[in-house]
Formats: C-alpha cells, structure tokens, sequence
C-alpha cells in the first residue's frame, strides 16, 4: 500500500506543479474565470496577480508534496487539502457567472467540475498518510 501511496503522492504532485506552472504561461487568461470578484474586492491583488500567485503556490505544493520528508507529509496533506477547499469558490464563480474555460462551456460541465475538488481533497490527504 505504501508504494501506491507514493505513485499517488508524487503524481498528484506532479500535477499541481503542471497546473501551477499554467498559470503563469499558457493558461493564465482561463484562470482568470475563475477568480471570484470578491476576492479582488477584498485584497489589493488584481485578477491577474491573484492568478499568479495560486500559479506560485501550487508549484510550491507540489514540490513539496512529492519531495517532503516522510515525518512531514501528513502536514502537508493537510495544508494542501485546505488548499483545495480554499480554492473551491472560483469554480463555483465560474459556475455562477457562466464563464467558459478549460472547456467547461456548459453549466452542466461546469457543475461536474465541482465534484472533482472534493477528490483532490481526499487525494491530497490520502496519499500523504503514512498509517492508517
């Protein structure tokens, strides 16, 4: 079980660097869909530095959810988590507002989207256990 684990730690690890990395090139404009006016109301960040600044924090995520030191993976999986929580309401502002992006065109595929938040969660936390 522990070597499924890692496969899936160092995946979605992976996976966060790809995206971050994203979002500070190829799809930076479809990120910003995503960001809630709400946030930029509140902060003295603009659309576009809030998209790059998740762009920076999930590369960070990433590294360290792949390279962390066993003692210090259940931590990490659990601020990654928050992270993916945290996130969440720029899907549902991209469902709210109707914005297409990364092919989600439709509200139906919009709606779908969200289903997938609650699994990087479970992800995050899953494979970075060490014991059950």
């Amino acid at each position: 079980m522990s070597r499924v684990r890692t496969v899936a730690r160092v995946a979605l690890g992976g996976i966060l660097v790809f995206a971050g990395t994203s979002h500070l090139t190829f799809a930076r404009r479809p990120f910003r869909a995503q960001v809630p006016e709400t946030v930029v109301e509140v902060t003295p960040l603009s659309t576009d530095q809030v998209v790059l600044a998740s762009g920076v924090v999930e590369i960070a995520f990433g590294a360290t959810i792949a390279l962390a030191p066993e003692r210090h993976r259940q931590l990490v999986g659990n601020v990654a988590a928050t992270f993916f929580t945290a996130v969440f309401p720029g899907n549902l502002a991209q469902l709210e507002h109707h914005r297409d992006a990364f092919g989600l065109d439709t509200d139906r595929k919009r709606r779908l989207r969200l289903l997938g938040q609650p699994l990087l969660v479970a992800w995050a936390l899953w494979s970075t256990r060490t014991r059950r």
